[in-house]
């Protein structure tokens, strides 16, 4: 639901967008911080916010950080 958010902040489209490891904090609503397969040895880390189910909003892309690694660790940001 927010690849298209990330491929307008980046842009670029992307051919592959696999979701390969997450973590969540919850906050005022949810946030996920997901790894994401982007295509060769590229990965993103997305920071995505859900919020609470009586605000009825969509999942917005809070963040990313691009240039990350399969093996870099996922971490809150």
């Amino acid at each position: 639901k927010v690849k298209s958010q990330l491929e307008d902040k980046e842009g670029k489209t992307f051919d592959v967008f696999t979701a390969v490891e997450f973590k969540t904090q919850v906050v005022a609503g949810t946030n996920y911080f997901i790894k994401v397969h982007v295509g060769n040895d590229e990965f993103m880390h997305l920071r995505v916010f859900r919020s609470l189910p009586h605000e009825n909003k969509p999942l917005s892309l809070h963040s990313y950080q691009s240039s990350k690694t399969k093996h870099d660790e996922l971490t809150f940001f």
